[in-house]
């Protein structure tokens, strides 16, 4: 009973710091029109507000080959500089306009090892205003398990309203 407790604690306490650092990115955003200052701020705010974040960062869909995404803002080791839609988490929510949410990145098929040290991982699929796939917002974890439906929640609304 008492682990129990504790994990509704600590997912009460996440989705607070999110309310939180969501206002502040809002925030500072305001009235900034470029989209890769945005997605700078945003990978560099949130990097710097959760320890199970491990690489922060985006992928950006590469308007001069098709159904390809290459790396973009981010905020940790070297990543992965493209990836076909389709392959790895990344690729997998480009490919569905979906969420993924991976507990162990060991057990998704065609997972794309960037950092050996990634055990768990999010990524979730960024719309522009008109609706279109602008990019998708990955993050991993050195620890398997680190991301829940608060992450996935939180996430998602912070990219819509930042770039929809």
């Amino acid at each position: 009973m008492a682990e129990a407790f504790n994990d509704l604690t600590l997912s009460a306490d996440k989705a607070t710091r999110y309310a939180e650092v969501a206002e502040e990115i809002a925030s500072v955003l305001d009235g900034e029109p470029n989209v890769t200052a945005r997605m700078a701020t945003v990978a560099s705010m949130l990097a710097n507000s959760f320890d199970h974040y491990f690489w922060t960062g985006f992928y950006v869909v590469d308007p001069t080959k098709a159904r390809e995404l290459v790396v973009g803002p981010y905020q940790g080791t070297l990543g992965c500089l493209r990836i076909a839609y389709g392959r790895g988490v990344c690729g997998a929510a480009a490919e569905t306009g979906e969420t993924q949410l991976v507990p162990d990145v060991h057990a998704f098929p065609g997972h794309i090892a960037c950092d050996s040290r990634s055990e768990s991982e999010i990524v979730v699929p960024v719309f522009g205003p008109d609706g279109q796939l602008i990019a998708v917002f990955d993050v991993d974890s050195d620890k398997p398990a680190s991301f829940d439906a608060t992450d996935q929640l939180w996430l998602e609304k912070i990219l819509k309203t930042t770039f929809a």
